[in-house]
C-alpha cells in the first residue's frame, strides 16, 4: 500500500467511523428516492471518488465500478461492485463508450489540482456511451465559503456554475444544474432522522432555503 492509499484510510476512519452507519442509511434514502429516477436497472456505471462504497452498495444497477484509492473501499464494495484501486486522472481500465452513467459526490474538490479534474473528467467522457449521463453533487462554494476549508483535503473550491462550465469545456451537455440540492452534510454530529432526510427528499421547496451542495446531471452528446 502506498503512502497516499494510507493517508485517505486513515483520514476516513478519523471522520467517518463513528456514523457510518448512519451515512449508510442517509445514502440508501438518496438511492431509492431520488437517484435512482436518473438510473435504469440495467445500467453500467461507476462510483467516482467511492469512499467507503454507500453510493455502490445502495444503487440498482446491473454492473457497477467503484473507484478510489482508499483500499479500504474495496473490502466495504465486495459484493457489490467492482474496484477499481487507482487514481481517477489515469487512464481507467475501461472501454470507450462502455459506461451508462458516471457518479460523483463530495469528491473532485479533493483532488490538488484543476488539471487533474480536467484529465478525470475527459476519462468520464470517453467511458460514457452517447447519451450517457454524469452526476455531480459537491459542496458549493457560493454557500459555504468559509467552513468548505474546514476539511484539510479540500483543495479546489467549486460552485455549480464552475462545475457547469468544466463539464461544457469536456464535451458534456449540462441537462440540469441546481445551486441548492443537500445541505452540507447529513451525517456530522447532529445527525437528524432518516424519515427528515426522506421528507427533505420530497420538499424541493425547501431546498433553497437548506441546500449548500449543488447537483449537476449532464450528458455525453
Amino acid at each position: 500500500m502506498d503512502q497516499r492509499s494510507e493517508v485517505l484510510r486513515d483520514e476516513y476512519q478519523k471522520r467517518f467511523e463513528a456514523n457510518a452507519a448512519y451515512r449508510d442509511g442517509v445514502w440508501r434514502i438518496l438511492c431509492q428516492d431520488f437517484f435512482s429516477q436518473y438510473i435504469a436497472a440495467d445500467s453500467t456505471l461507476l462510483d467516482l471518488g467511492a469512499g467507503w462504497g454507500e453510493f455502490s452498495r445502495n444503487i440498482v444497477a446491473h454492473r457497477k465500478y467503484a473507484m478510489d484509492l482508499n483500499p479500504e473501499c474495496g473490502a466495504r464494495i465486495a459484493g457489490h461492485a467492482e474496484f477499481l484501486h487507482q487514481d481517477c486522472s489515469n487512464p481507467w481500465p475501461l472501454a470507450d463508450n462502455a459506461l451508462d452513467v458516471v457518479f460523483t459526490s463530495n469528491f473532485l474538490e479533493h483532488l490538488p489540482s484543476k488539471s487533474l479534474i480536467e484529465a478525470t473528467l475527459a476519462e468520464a467522457f470517453r467511458c460514457l456511451k452517447p447519451g450517457g449521463k454524469f452526476i455531480a453533487v459537491g459542496p458549493n462554494i457560493k454557500f459555504i465559503p468559509g467552513v468548505y476549508w474546514d476539511y484539510w483535503d479540500h483543495f479546489i473550491p467549486i460552485s455549480d456554475s464552475s462545475m457547469a462550465e468544466v463539464l461544457n469545456l469536456q464535451g458534456f451537455q449540462v441537462l440540469s444544474k441546481i445551486d441548492r440540492f443537500l445541505p452540507y452534510t447529513m451525517s456530522g454530529s447532529k445527525n437528524p432522522p432518516l424519515m427528515a432526510v426522506k421528507l427533505y427528499l420530497s420538499l424541493p421547496l425547501a431546498w433553497p432555503f437548506f441546500g449548500k451542495q449543488f447537483l449537476i446531471i449532464a450528458q455525453k452528446p
